[in-house]
């Protein structure tokens, strides 16, 4: 008897990730090569930008963003990394730093070097 996973956890989203990257089969046709990846990526970005810029609907907006999460999840099936693993490492490391407003906007960086 297989698991049955939330809908709403991570694990229930890679796995829809994966199953869309076996159907077209990624691995074997170039899908998972990540320069191309990181191209898609930059693409919904301009997507999501446009979506602001030019005051298009909350729907579309969720739509462009729903696009790159999937992205960034289908990088960490072809880069072979634990992405969920990676979130909390680095919300931990986000956590412990401050946040500074630069130009009238908050900021939370390292701020290396910037007294």
């Amino acid at each position: 008897m297989t698991e049955k996973l939330h809908p709403d956890s991570y694990a229930a989203m890679l796995a829809q990730v994966q199953a869309f990257h076996d159907k077209h089969d990624f691995k074997s046709t170039g899908g998972e090569e990540l320069s191309y990846r990181v191209a898609l990526m930059a693409e919904e970005l301009g997507e999501i930008s446009a979506c602001v810029t030019k005051g298009k609907s909350r729907e579309a907006l969720a739509e462009e963003c729903a696009d790159l999460l999937i992205l960034v999840m289908g990088t960490a099936i072809a880069a072979d990394f634990d992405l969920h693993a990676a979130f909390w490492r680095k919300m931990e490391q986000l956590a412990k730093r401050k946040s500074r407003m630069i130009n009238g906007r908050i900021r939370v960086s390292e701020f290396n070097g910037v007294d």
